[in-house]
């Protein structure tokens, strides 16, 4: 059978017809909202890119610094003489810092102590970005600790000794025995206080002074160790550290003398303590070394911030705090000045420990187990 399309009758054909022109309207209101779209996706795309173009970064800044987070913070450990130093200084780099980098903030948090004991801490996880320890040998120990890189007195001003002074003999009111030179600790009628080099960093520097002081005068290095001993078999206390040596002398009144820091009794006289003391005109230059804790400021993000402190350190501004509370001038200049030539006495002849070799070698030399300060101790009876 034969089969053949039958052309819709004429309801057919209305329907029809209406269904066509329902398909082509929704086909044309489907086209209008896909041109639309597009028109509208290309408008915002132009839009987001001219805004980009002005603007590089997220926050719409041109500048980096206005970039950053708008407070830096800076942990400084150090020995516990500097701080008045810092504590004078700190705002005044805060300020400069401030007014040069578009109004950003440094906050600092400190740390004082023993330089030993702050080295320790360091290495057991003080995050300090900056140190301004009592001596190179400290630093060295971070430099072995992985903490701080191997050439940082390199890298900074005066080989990052950013504050010295001198060892000074404090007396009894008056002077009565008349201490004037390091050979008077090795006469019978005087004793005398000091830390213990083998537990301060501060009387390894006495005893450097005792030494250089023996070499200079004897030539002979045995003699130098005859001296050294004569000397301290007349220590009336030997102390584990600066603080409790000053406190036998001043508040037990232990000895008729006490080795201390220049600068530290320079501080003391202007607060108003009565302290006598001489300057040693053979003497030595007690260096304290400043350096970037580069493992930390790396990881804090801190660098950039922490070398302009230290920078900050050395400049004319900063280092007469450091004169103000007794540190010796760097500047040559600036220690012929009237005001810092009475307040210094001069030092004829000044050794350094670079004349032995460096920390590193004198302490191998001096206080290892076993070297010439044990064998002193056993030959004095000290231990």
């Amino acid at each position: 059978m034969t089969l053949r399309q039958q052309k819709p009758n004429g309801l057919g054909t209305l329907i029809h017809r209406f269904t066509d022109r329902l398909r082509f309207s929704s086909f044309r209101k489907f086209v209008s909202l896909m041109v639309v779209g597009v028109v509208l996706s290309a408008a915002i795309a132009a839009c987001s890119s001219s805004n980009n173009a002005s603007a590089p970064g997220t926050s719409g800044s041109a500048s980096p610094v206005a970039d950053q987070k708008k407070d830096v913070e800076l942990t400084l450990v150090g020995y516990a003489v500097p701080k008045a130093a810092h504590d004078a200084i700190i705002p005044k780099f805060v300020e400069k810092w401030k007014t040069e980098h578009g109004g950003q903030n440094v906050t600092f948090k400190q740390s004082y102590g023993g330089s030993g004991t702050q080295t320790r801490a360091i290495i057991d996880g003080l995050e300090a970005d900056i140190t301004h320890l009592a001596l190179a040998a400290d630093t060295g120990k971070l430099v072995k600790a992985g903490l701080v890189n191997a050439d940082w007195d390199k890298k900074e001003p005066n080989n990052g000794i950013v504050a010295k002074s001198v060892v000074a003999i404090v007396t009894r009111e008056g002077n009565p025995k008349q201490i004037k030179t390091f050979t008077d600790l090795t006469r019978d009628d005087v004793k005398w206080v000091t830390a213990n080099p083998k537990t301060s960093g501060g009387a390894r520097w006495n005893f450097l002074a005792l030494w250089d002081y023996g070499l200079k005068t004897t030539k002979d290095e045995a003699k130098t160790k005859e001296f050294v001993t004569k000397a301290f078999k007349n220590v009336a206390v030997l102390a584990k550290d600066a603080r409790e040596s000053t406190d036998s002398f001043a508040k037990q009144g232990q000895g008729d003398a006490l080795l201390n820091y220049e600068n530290e009794i320079i501080l003391a006289k202007s607060k108003g303590e009565k302290v006598e003391y001489v300057v040693p005109e053979t003497n030595v230059s007690i260096d304290t070394p400043v350096a970037i804790v580069d493992k930390n400021v790396d990881k804090h993000g801190t660098r950039e911030v922490a070398e302009a402190f230290v920078n900050y350190l050395f400049t004319p501004e900063a280092q007469a705090e450091f004169v103000k509370v007794g540190f010796r001038p760097l500047d040559a200049d600036a220690a012929k000045t009237k005001e810092n030539a009475d307040k210094f006495p001069p030092v004829k002849t000044l050794g350094t420990i670079k004349d032995y070799g460096g920390w590193s070698d004198f302490q191998k030399k001096f206080f290892e187990d076993g070297a010439i300060f044990d064998q002193i101790e056993d030959s004095v009876g000290k231990k």
